[in-house]
């Protein structure tokens, strides 16, 4: 009898994002006419740039004229487009080959994908507070997991330990859910003990574009890392690509191990496992690293920035914690008076109609804590920052009182 891949039982019954839906869902069937001010998943709600939207529709024209047509496109990207990439880390003086940059359908695909290039035997170091896929991706292919634990005595930021044991390491810089965003220094430490190690750094950079103080946007700033990491990357929250797909991943050639080039195994495995990224997709994404497209798109995000400042200053003024805001898209807050994390949800469910997530969703570590998107709309977020002041006010209030 064929087996099934039974790594797939080690898996948690509920995955974080469908038990917060399950309750919303249950909330508003309950509650027919209510609003919710939406602050949970990481999805945008501004629309794709101008710029990209031409570019995606002049690519539909093209595909509907025999002399402009495209079919197949080439599995790891349109050289045009791996072209525009690489130039665009030029400019931040990360020099890379345009063959060192591979076209993928978003960072979550790729994140999963990327596995197939190591040895199940391998071991994965996946610090706690997580995003849960990088935690699933390696159960279901059965691979050891090594937690390390992170929180508020290093701010959401573990470095290596004396002893860790491992070959593999997730970095997302700045961090889903917690916001922290490692330096230059502190990526260093991780970048040598790699090397010394043979382990690889697998980089998510995925909110890159919300940095706004001298730290690094891709770890190749930091010397070394060409011989021990691979960058992915993505469009969904950078150009707001979330429905529309698109990414890319940075695998230098000097990266080897065991006598075997990974870089060119990806190739390998992109030419038998996928016949690439859509020619319509592509012109979009070529569109993004316009002068005219980075500008449309930073507009966007100097929204997303202004959400995170009105639930900062709400957070301050009810003397809350908080860690993430200035650097990334996500404020990861510290739940009040003890509570734990899904209590809070229901509370800010229940009370004020707002809906955040849960640390505990994001690890062992995340319990005690909730994280906010900075994603929604301006006015819902003012509005949820006002009502989120008067609950907690309220119930410092009450247990004061008590």
């Amino acid at each position: 009898m064929l087996k099934p891949n039974l790594c797939y039982a080690s898996l948690k019954d509920s995955y974080l994002f469908f038990h917060i839906a399950q309750k919303t869902r249950a909330y508003l069937e309950a509650h027919p006419d209510a609003h919710l001010y939406r602050m949970g998943i990481g999805d945008v709600s501004l629309p794709l740039a101008p710029a990209v939207i031409r570019a995606l529709h002049a690519a539909v024209d093209d595909q509907g004229e025999k002399g402009r047509f495209h079919g197949y496109m080439p599995e790891c990207g349109m050289p045009s487009l791996r072209e525009t990439i690489a130039a665009h880390y030029g400019r931040r003086g990360v020099f890379l080959s345009p063959d060192e940059v591979f076209v993928s359908s978003g960072a979550s695909d790729e994140l999963g994908d990327i596995l197939d290039l190591f040895d199940r035997s391998s071991r994965a170091v996946i610090m706690e507070p997580a995003y849960p896929a990088y935690v699933d991706a390696n159960t279901m292919a059965g691979r050891e997991i090594v937690h390390l634990p992170s929180g508020p005595e290093n701010q959401f930021l573990p470095l290596p330990e004396e002893g860790l044991d491992a070959d593999l390491i997730y970095l997302c810089s700045p961090n889903n859910p917690t916001g922290s965003a490692y330096n230059r220094q502190q990526l260093g430490q991780w970048i040598d003990w790699a090397n010394r190690r043979g382990a690889v750094i697998l980089f998510d950079a995925a909110y890159e574009a919300f940095i706004e103080e001298d730290l690094p946007h891709s770890i190749f700033e930091i010397p070394g890392a060409r011989s021990c990491a691979i960058e992915i990357c993505s469009l969904s929250k950078t150009a707001g690509f979330t429905g529309t797909r698109l990414g890319y991943t940075v695998i230098p050639k000097e990266l080897e191990r065991c006598g075997m080039n990974l870089n060119a195994m990806w190739v390998r495995n992109r030419t038998t496992k996928t016949n690439g990224v859509s020619y319509i997709l592509q012109q979009g994404g070529t569109a993004v690293f316009t002068d005219e497209g980075q500008r449309q798109i930073h507009e966007n995000i100097r929204v997303y920035k202004e959400n995170a400042r009105v639930l900062m200053k709400a957070l301050d003024a009810v003397g809350i914690r908080y860690w993430g805001g200035h650097n990334a898209p996500y404020i990861w807050m510290e739940c009040p008076r003890g509570i734990g994390s899904w209590e809070f949800f229901d509370l800010l469910l229940n009370e004020i109609q707002v809906i955040g997530t849960p640390g505990a969703g994001f690890g062992a570590c995340g319990e005690g804590f909730f994280r906010f998107s900075t994603f929604g709309d301006p006015a819902d977020t003012r509005e949820a920052a006002d009502r989120l002041i008067r609950l907690l006010q309220r119930e410092a209030g009450g247990s004061s009182a008590s």
